[in-house]
């Protein structure tokens, strides 16, 4: 089974926690030569950081992920708000001894009080019972990742394995025509010793001439590669594990062979075919940089 590295997934309603909020995660991740983890984490979640990436290490081997945690508290979840009595007590001195300097009384709300740095405190509230859920939840939405990247592996499994038949098909057709090949050089190198009037013709030398320029252009070794290599590609997607990397050599591999038989050609049809060769390699090198 392979995957792609494109995919989203997302907990959308979140995991519900008794009497606190909810838990949600949000992930993409396109593809990438290997794994590279972006954390968005909230305050309080930080220190989490290496076991989350660890956990997402174990489940997928590349890709550039960009995964972001939400959490909401139950509106009777609140930070406790503590009133420094010592900072209350000590502006109000200050206020007696303003309005005794001033010889009035100088006005003051609540509000003032409330506003006055340090009055107020507030104790962080604990997110400690949220880490065990985040993490649950991040476990389930991988899942989904996961099933949503092998969906599409799926689609890009077929039209692989499509391409691979067009290719098999091509490479037949083009060493059905060598002989043919070879038959079209020797008659052309007799006409033109024709067209020359040459009295006499050495037939041993005629003959080593055309086998100079039949191995000059034999591509056999070529075509050969070339099945050699699809069928290491169609046996490459059958393995359950990261194939992409490998995937993405054999596609060079397929190029090179491509384009050294379009540069051994010299008969039209087995131009048009290292042509149509290199069109079809190119869409799945293009489909295969998603693979994991």
């Amino acid at each position: 089974m392979i995957r792609s590295m494109t995919a989203f997934a997302r907990s959308d309603k979140g995991d519900k926690i008794d009497d606190i909020g909810s838990i949600s995660w949000e992930i993409r991740s396109v593809n990438n030569r290997y794994l590279d983890v972006s954390l968005h984490l909230p305050e309080g979640f930080q220190v989490l950081e290496n076991k989350f990436k660890n956990i997402i290490a174990q489940r997928l081997k590349r890709g550039k992920l960009d995964a972001k945690l939400h959490y909401q508290l139950i509106d009777t979840v609140n930070e406790k708000i503590l009133l420094n009595n010592s900072n209350v007590n000590s502006l109000l001195q200050v206020h007696k001894k303003l309005e005794t300097l001033a010889n009035k009384e100088l006005p003051i709300t609540t509000m003032d009080i409330l506003q006055w740095q340090g009055v107020v405190e507030q104790t962080p509230l604990s997110l400690d019972a949220l880490h065990q859920p985040a993490q649950d939840c991040l476990e389930k939405v991988l899942s989904d990742l996961l099933a949503s990247r092998e969906s599409e592996g799926e689609r890009l499994l077929v039209f692989i394995l499509q391409r691979c038949g067009e290719i098999k098909v091509i490479v037949k057709n083009v060493r059905d025509r060598r002989k043919q090949v070879v038959d079209a050089l020797r008659d052309k190198v007799i006409k033109r010793i024709n067209d020359l009037a040459i009295d006499e013709v050495d037939n041993n030398r005629l003959e080593q001439e055309l086998v100079f320029h039949a191995q000059r252009l034999d591509v056999d070794e070529e075509l050969d590669r070339l099945d050699a290599h699809i069928a290491e590609v169609e046996d490459v997607l059958k393995r359950d594990e990261a194939v992409g990397r490998r995937l993405d050599f054999l596609m060079q591999e397929l190029n090179r062979e491509a384009n050294t038989l379009g540069s051994k050609s010299n008969d039209a049809v087995t131009t048009k075919a290292a042509v149509d060769l290199k069109v079809l390699i190119e869409q799945m090198r293009e489909q295969v940089m998603n693979i994991e």
